[in-house]
């Protein structure tokens, strides 16, 4: 009597799962040379705001001196530092149809910077900021420093991320509820009007308690990545809140992607770019 016994090739066997095919990788044709176009922009940007602070410097120190020293003219441009009045005078714009006489280029420039968040979505924080440029290169310095840099845990990380679209929805619940009326009043106002110089003195001749808030978001943002940017910033936020409206979007190439998980990693965000799509 014979036997035949049955064999199972290990091709065959219903346990056996085929390992993955492994992804071709992709590489660049030419060099990308996108972060070395934005360390240029960013350089050119801080040397502009430079200059301003320069020539408004001047500006303000011939009628401060009695016109004993050059006579500067104005820049426009140092408007940019005044988002509160440029948030004033777009809300004054949108109720009157008129431009404000007073600091016009702020509200100018602050639909310019919300405009191209339509179009570039947070571009202008990464790009164009030059707080924010001081803030990637003091993170920077502390991962060179430390080594690396703090992360937060996500049950801190998240309430932390609110305090700037609070502080956001303060101005904006504050400038919003005023009358054209009142917001006219406001602007003619010795202070209104001298707000540019206000700034000024303000950096110029800082007092204790100020000091020490600069010092200690200066420290945090060397520690933690962009500290200011992420957790406390308003323009930052209502740069982000309007930047969901972009039609335009980064997506991950999935087929493209060979989950190495150095996006997630240089993220300045700390974002899990390996997953998104």
């Amino acid at each position: 009597m014979s036997i035949t016994v049955d064999t199972v090739t290990p091709s065959s066997s219903p346990s056996t799962v085929p390992a993955p095919a492994k992804k071709k990788q992709v590489r660049r044709l030419t060099p990308d040379t996108s972060q070395r176009t934005r360390l240029i922009v960013q350089s050119l940007f801080v040397l502009l705001n430079a200059f301003l602070c320069v020539q408004f410097y001047f500006f303000v120190h011939y009628f401060e001196s009695n016109a004993t020293g050059p006579h500067v003219a104005r820049p426009a441009g140092v408007d940019g530092w005044l988002p509160i009045a440029g948030l004033m005078n777009t809300r004054y714009f949108l109720s009157t149809g008129h431009v404000p006489a007073i600091h016009p280029a702020a509200m100018v420039l602050f639909l310019i910077f919300i405009a191209s968040s339509l179009l570039l979505k947070r571009a202008f924080c990464s790009w164009l900021c030059p707080v924010g440029t001081l803030s990637e290169y003091l993170w920077k310095a502390g991962r060179k420093f430390f080594g690396r840099n703090l992360v937060l845990p996500r049950w801190l990380d998240v309430p932390l991320r609110g305090i700037k679209y609070l502080l956001m929805a303060f101005f904006v619940f504050i400038i919003g509820s005023m009358s054209a009326t009142a917001l006219q009043d406001f602007m003619v106002q010795p202070y209104g009007i001298l707000a540019d110089v206000k700034m000024l003195h303000f950096f110029l001749r800082i007092g204790g308690p100020a000091l020490i808030v600069i010092v200690v978001l200066a420290a945090l943002s060397v520690v933690i990545k962009n500290f200011w940017c992420r957790y406390a910033c308003p323009y930052g936020a209502v740069v982000s809140l309007v930047s969901l409206l972009s039609p335009f979007k980064i997506r991950r190439d999935e087929e493209a992607c060979i989950e190495c998980g150095k996006c997630a990693k240089a993220c300045p965000q700390n974002l899990p770019v390996d997953h998104l799509l």
